[in-house]
C-alpha cells in the first residue's frame, strides 16, 4: 500500500518517526543512529528510512518546509501507516535575547495565524498543543543525557519572505512573535500538532537554534543538516 506522497508499504514505516524539515537530515539521522537503516521512501526526494536504535524500531523521515508539507506526511503517517507519534527535529530562528545558537528547546505549544488548521478540520483557533506524555518522555530523556532544554512557545509562520506593507512599518513577524510570547519562530509545529489532536496520534517537536533574529548570527547549512545531534539523542532515548 501506498500514498499518493509516499511509496513505503504497511509495515515498512515504525510506530515512531523523528521528522526533521530537511531530507538529508533524516539520512544523517538513519545513517549515524540506525542498526541496518532501510530507504524505504523517495518520492519527491523526501527520503525515509526505517531501522533500529538500541534494539527498538524507529523511522526518520523529512517533512519538507512549511506547514501544507509537514501537513500531508504527517497525516498520511498517522493515517495511513499507523504511525503513533512523530518528533518534529528542527531548526528555528532564536527571538529571545535569552537564547543562544545551538540552544534546544522542547516546545509546549505552537501559534499560528496560519488557515491551515480551519481549512483542514474547522479548527478556529490559533494554538495547538504538543502531546502531553510525550514532552513528559522528551524531558525525562534529556535529564538522563544531561541535556538542557528551553521550554516555551513557537510561532509557526507561512511566510519566510516577509515584505512590509509601508516602509517603517512593524513587520508582522515580529507583532506575532512578540504580541504571542513566542520564544523562536519556524514553520512546522502548528500543523504537526493538529494533525496529530484530529487523528488520536501524538506530537512533539524539538528545536534546535539555527538562527539569532536580532543579533544576525547563523549557522550553516552542513551544521543545521550534521550538528544538531542532540535534539536527536533526546527524541531516540523515548525508545
Amino acid at each position: 500500500m501506498s500514498t499518493p506522497h509516499i511509496a513505503a508499504k504497511k509495515g515498512d514505516i515504525a510506530k515512531t518517526v523523528l521528522m526533521p524539515g530537511d531530507p538529508l537530515r533524516a539520512k544523517f539521522i538513519a545513517e549515524t543512529y540506525f542498526d541496518n537503516p532501510v530507504l524505504v521512501n523517495s518520492v519527491r526526494g523526501m527520503l525515509c528510512y526505517r531501522g533500529t536504535y538500541k534494539g527498538k524500531p524507529v523511522s526518520a523521515m523529512g517533512s519538507g518546509m512549511g506547514m501544507p508539507s509537514i501537513g500531508i506526511y504527517s497525516y498520511e503517517l498517522f493515517t495511513s501507516y499507523d504511525v503513533d507519534r512523530i518528533i518534529r527535529v528542527g531548526s528555528c530562528g532564536g527571538h529571545s535575547k535569552d537564547l543562544k545558537l545551538f540552544d534546544v528547546l522542547l516546545i509546549k505549544d505552537a501559534y499560528a495565524d496560519s488557515t491551515y488548521a480551519r481549512m483542514q478540520s474547522g479548527y478556529e483557533g490559533s494554538v495547538t498543543e504538543a502531546d502531553p506524555g510525550l514532552n513528559e518522555k522528551l524531558r525525562a530523556s534529556a535529564q538522563k543525557l544531561s541535556v538542557p532544554l528551553i521550554e516555551g512557545r513557537t510561532y509557526s509562520s507561512d511566510v519566510f519572505y516577509y515584505q512590509p506593507a509601508e516602509e517603517g512599518d512593524r513587520p508582522r513577524w515580529q507583532i506575532a512573535l512578540e504580541d504571542h510570547d513566542c520564544l523562536v519562530v519556524e514553520m512546522e509545529s502548528f500543523a504537526l500538532f493538529h494533525n496529530a489532536r484530529i487523528t488520536g496520534k501524538e506530537g512533539a517537536t524539538l528545536l534546535t537554534v539555527s538562527d539569532l533574529i536580532f543579533d544576525f548570527q547563523e549557522t550553516t547549512a552542513e551544521e543545521r543538516e550534521k550538528s544538531f545531534t542532540q535534539m536527536m539523542e533526546v527524541a531516540l532515548g523515548i525508545l
